[in-house]
Order: C-alpha cells, then structure tokens, then sequence
C-alpha cells in the first residue's frame, strides 16, 4: 500500500461505502458534505493506494445455507509473512485475513460453494511456499 495520510473524510468515506458499497458517488457527497468531484477523487485515490481493496456484496445467512465456512490458522515460517500474504490475498475464497499472536501467525476466514471448492482452496494454501503448518475448522453455525 502506499504512502497516504488518511483523514476523517477517508475514514467516513470508507464507513458510508461499508454499509452501502452501491453507493452513488452524489449520494455520498451529500452525506459527506463535500463536492462529487471530491469524492470521485478520495475513491480513486483510496484505491490506488490500496486502501480499498474491491468491492464485494453481503448475502443474508438464509440465502446463503449451502456455503462451505471455515477458519484457518496459519503459521508461517520465518520471515515470509508478507510473502505468503501476498498469495494468500489472491485467493479470492479467502475472504478475510488476519495477523495474530500465539501458535498461529495468521487466521483466514474461508467461504466456498461447495465442498469439493474448499478441498481445493485448503491444497491451494497448503502449497504457498512459506507456510509451515496450518489447522482448519469448518463453521457449522452462526450464532
């Protein structure tokens, strides 16, 4: 990512965009009380920069009861961590990823259509060069 000092306006920006990633760019200058043009800049700028990585839509659980979830604990070797961050962000069943202390260095929340996907996502990560040892639980229900 880089280099950019974020601001408020950024950080509301990012906010509006969270609960409505379909948001026009004239409705969040009006929330934000700020120019289009503004707006159009800081969104162009943000992902750029990396910031914003893409944009993705939320299913409601009840329309979503066939999807394989899991999480993966990950522990990589070495110094390879952004390495292997780097494969693992290219995996777009990876939805969420995090750094951790303890046994694991890293948490992957995975999302599939099918069990035959994930088995698939699960060989995937186990190939990156760098990870030395993984565990994964299947999500049998959300609370």
């Amino acid at each position: 990512m880089a280099y950019y000092t974020y601001d408020s306006l950024d950080s509301e920006l990012i906010s509006e965009l969270r609960q409505d990633g379909r948001a026009t760019i004239s409705n969040l200058a009006k929330k934000l009380k700020v120019s289009r043009a503004t707006i159009q800049n800081r969104l162009d700028r943000l992902i750029h920069n990396g910031a914003i990585l893409g944009f993705t839509i939320r299913v409601h659980e009840a329309l979503d009861k066939e999807t394989v979830k899991a999480m993966m604990m990950i522990e990589v070797t070495g110094k390879s961590t952004s390495q292997v961050i780097r494969k693992l962000r290219g995996i777009p069943q990876l939805i969420k990823l995090h750094t951790t202390n303890g046994a694991w260095d890293l948490v992957a929340e995975i999302h599939t259509t099918s069990l035959r996907e994930f088995d698939e996502v699960l060989r995937q990560v186990r190939e990156i060069d760098g990870i030395l040892n993984s565990e994964t639980s299947v999500l049998l229900s959300s609370l």
